[in-house]
């Protein structure tokens, strides 16, 4: 069991990969607020289930192993990334919806704006380097992808503007994918040596994350567009009776 580093990249150092499952983090501010969301979780009878579910995600990607091998491979750090903007951000949206309908797409364009920024290869590399800048791209991610998914899923929305937003968030994070895979060397000064130790050279992990983001990622995107895809089909069903 491995505390995080004091200074540095909050889920390193890398880790030996014949020992990434020793590789748990027990922060305890961490598990407190874990703690402290399961308790709201608990009150909020209406969304209880989307709400545990979420964090039971937010526990995989900053409890498990998975954080450690976030610090070794850059394609570990994009499933770390799609589990908090593309199924916990949409959980949470489901167990804590807006009380109102807001607009739909500024959200959309600060939830991508704020994907793309930390892909930068300065930013990221900046965040894996310090503790607290590790913390500002993480509550910052998840932040604006859950406000991008309370806009989309409340029931006041349009369905059909809500679906082509929804759409629109798939391409762009396939197209950050697609530019990630294709790009000519690695970009990621703090991936270059690590990858190594599990096999890959920095530009094939490079390039595995850009997979996962071109193509898969977009799968559980799709799958919380049925919701709001369901909720048209039920309209234009109830205006046909």
């Amino acid at each position: 069991m491995t505390p995080p580093a004091p200074d540095g990249l909050y889920c390193g150092p890398a880790p030996d990969p014949a020992a990434i499952w020793l590789h748990w983090n027990l922060d305890p501010p961490l598990l407190l607020a874990l703690a402290m969301l399961s308790l709201a979780v608990g009150l909020n009878r209406a969304g209880r289930l989307p709400g545990a579910l979420a964090v039971a995600v937010l526990t995989l990607a900053f409890v498990s192993p998975l954080c450690a091998a976030s610090a070794a491979l850059f394609s570990a750090r994009v499933v770390h990334h799609l589990l908090l903007v593309a199924v916990a951000a949409p959980l949470l949206a489901l167990a804590w919806p807006g009380r109102m309908a807001r607009a739909m797409t500024p959200a959309f364009v600060v939830s991508t704006a704020v994907l793309w920024l930390w892909h930068l290869p300065a930013a990221y590399d900046a965040a894996m380097s310090d503790v607290g800048v590790y913390w500002v791209m993480q509550g910052s991610l998840l932040l604006s992808a859950t406000a991008f998914w309370r806009a989309v899923l409340h029931p006041a929305q349009p369905s059909g503007h809500a679906l082509l937003l929804i759409l629109a968030a798939i391409v762009q994070m396939a197209l950050l994918g697609a530019l990630l895979t294709l790009a000519p060397a690695p970009m990621y000064a703090i991936h270059m040596a690590a990858p190594l130790a599990w096999g890959f050279t920095p530009l094939g992990d490079q390039q595995l994350g850009g997979l996962i983001m071109w193509v898969p990622a977009g799968l559980p995107l799709a799958a919380f567009g049925t919701i709001v895809a369901r909720r048209q089909w039920r309209a234009m069903a109830g205006r046909a009776a």
